[in-house]
């Protein structure tokens, strides 16, 4: 069975949003543990902004896993990449 053109772009726009809301995700992170910090260290007293942002990091890094997924990071491809890296540096030596 044959995939239609209009199912491929489908699916491509899928895989696309869902990139787009991790990485919106990442920068409201960003953006708003920074502000936190600063309002915690304007006001003084015990650190507290750290939780949420140790909190929130551990979501960001499941966001990451289910977009990239864990072959995103240590899949075949970067076993192949590694060992390519090994054995030219074995060439070297």
């Amino acid at each position: 069975m044959e995939i239609s053109e209009e199912e491929k772009y489908n699916t491509a726009l899928k895989k696309v949003r869902v990139k787009k809301g991790f990485y919106i995700n990442l920068v409201n992170y960003v953006i708003i543990n920074i502000l936190l910090f600063v309002i915690n260290y304007l006001t003084g007293g015990s650190w507290w902004f750290y939780w949420v942002t140790i909190g929130w990091g551990i979501g960001i890094v499941f966001h990451a896993f289910s977009v990239f997924g864990v072959s995103g990071y240590f899949g075949d491809d970067w076993e192949k990449r590694k060992t390519k890296e090994l054995l030219e540096k074995q060439k070297q030596n």
